[in-house]
């Protein structure tokens, strides 16, 4: 399974194209990986850790899943 086409810098899905899901984090919730503890074990993929804090979000390359910041979320202590 291929995930569709992001903007490089936002994450945000190429074309208007919708995310398969999103996931929208607060600090203590990083690092953001996927596949999540919330997520299904039968449909699980190979871990990854996904930059959610300087890009405005990121798609995951598997599955699709969008991961963001909640909005107002501040970050400390990481780069």
């Amino acid at each position: 399974m291929s995930a569709s086409p992001s903007h490089p810098h936002t994450g945000e899905p190429a074309g208007g194209a919708q995310p398969a899901a999103v996931v929208e984090l607060e600090a203590g919730d990083l690092p953001a990986f996927c596949p999540n503890p919330k997520m299904p074990v039968w449909n699980s993929h190979p871990r990854v850790y996904l930059d959610a804090v300087h890009a405005g979000g990121q798609l995951c390359p598997y599955c699709g899943t969008l991961y963001r910041l909640k909005p107002g979320t501040v970050v400390k202590g990481h780069h």
